[in-house]
């Protein structure tokens, strides 16, 4: 069990809940369950206490173990719990039989994620994306909205309950807007391209990354922008796009959804539009935050995600390590002779490591919120975009006549 941080921000209390599993090391799921309690923070739940067990697989009927989920239902009570969220995503079954038990609010990480992608949705691009992953997420899970109605045995369609007929009702009516919100979002994406054709054959580039690393900060001082940024996760939704001007060489530069560990494949598939502009990209930024302890997984999380949008295909990438001046390590002592952790390892050392690792060219470290490496930052930028630009337009010196150099949002 573990405690959390109380924060006056959130209004409903929660337990979390993790499997440590064979595949899974007990420090990595609590890695996960401090990232669970920072996103229930984010939805506005409190996380008191968090409880994790060993299994070799999750129970097919509750997740985890009888014991354990009555040890969670004797304190829910105790600690005035209104909420139980799990790190993982559960099962028709397992939600109606864990809700049964616990006689509260339960939800899972797939679930959570959904509320805060709802109530970070902007535009009617966003919502629309948001609505669509969460009725693909309600479709398998009707049946536990219908359980408290009997549902009577025989042979025929007329000896169906009423549970059966509202359950196929629902699904009729969820399949039709599942359908439709499709239509929509085809609509957007050709508008989209539209969009993109008109901006000509500047020069894109992309921030990528984990959520909340900084790249709206990033976006916000390279394009002298205000776009809305917090330190918390998922604050963008929608894809930015700024004119950048860097010693009068102008380029296109966007702001993406961040990526997570378990990112629900219903929002995968509702945001491949968003994030065409990843694909038609010609430059990205891979922004990472260099004070989270875990930050070399998420950035194989990231490069993970990145190949299953881009198909495999490799673009040219700026690794950017951004929050220097949050960067914390104890070195070891001098007569400690065990192997060095990443806990152990300076900046300096660190940037040895990923620079030789990467390319010299292709690292930086930065504090976006400092302003310390920025001039670096715009110095790389222009000569990775001069490169694509002598090329694409080898007599040409400039690309003024496209746009004016007001640095004004060219899409939402």
């Amino acid at each position: 069990m573990r405690d959390f941080i109380k924060t006056d921000a959130a209004t409903d209390r929660a337990y979390l809940v993790g499997l440590v599993t064979p595949d899974e090391s007990e420090q990595e799921v609590n890695e996960y369950l401090e990232e669970l309690a920072f996103l229930a923070h984010t939805a506005q739940i409190q996380a008191v206490e968090s409880f994790t067990q060993r299994l070799e697989h999750p129970n097919g009927a509750t997740f985890i173990g009888s014991g354990k989920l009555q040890e969670i239902a004797d304190k829910i009570e105790e600690d005035e719990i209104g909420t139980v969220i799990f790190d993982d995503e559960l099962s028709p079954n397992q939600m109606r039989n864990i809700e049964q038990k616990l006689k509260v609010r339960v939800l899972d990480r797939t679930s959570l994620i959904l509320d805060i992608f709802a109530s970070r949705a902007r535009t009617a691009h966003a919502k629309t994306q948001v609505e669509l992953a969460q009725y693909n997420y309600l479709l398998p899970r009707l049946t536990r909205l219908w359980s408290h109605l009997d549902r009577q045995r025989g042979g025929g369609a007329l000896m169906r309950g009423p549970g059966e007929t509202q359950l196929e009702t629902d699904r009729r009516i969820v399949l039709d807007k599942i359908a439709k919100l499709k239509e929509e979002l085809d609509k957007i994406a050709k508008q989209k391209v539209v969009q993109r054709k008109n901006r000509g054959k500047m020069v894109r580039v992309a921030l990528v990354g984990y959520t909340n690393v900084g790249k709206s900060t990033i976006l916000n001082l390279l394009a002298k922008s205000e776009v809305f940024a917090e330190n918390k996760l998922f604050a963008t939704l929608d894809t930015t796009v700024r004119k950048v001007v860097v010693k009068n060489l102008p380029f296109l530069l966007s702001d993406t959804v961040g990526f997570i560990r378990k990112l629900p494949t219903e929002l995968i598939e509702s945001f491949k539009s968003t994030l065409d502009e990843v694909k038609e990209s010609d430059i990205l930024i891979h922004v990472v935050d260099v004070s989270h302890p875990a930050f070399e997984e998420q950035i194989a999380v990231v490069n993970q995600t990145l190949s299953e949008i881009l198909d495999g295909e490799k673009k040219p990438t700026i690794l950017i390590f951004n929050k220097v001046d949050a960067f914390t390590f104890e070195p070891k002592d001098e007569d400690d002779l065990t192997p060095a952790t990443k806990e152990n390892i300076s900046l300096e050392e660190l940037k040895k490591t990923w620079m030789a690792k990467q390319g010299e060219e292709d690292v930086l470290f930065i504090s976006a919120k400092e302003g310390l490496g920025i001039e670096e930052l715009k110095e790389r930028l222009y000569e990775r975009v001069k490169e694509i630009h002598v090329t694409r337009f080898p007599y040409d010196d400039f690309l003024f006549s496209y746009y004016d150099e007001t640095g004004e949002e060219m899409s939402h």
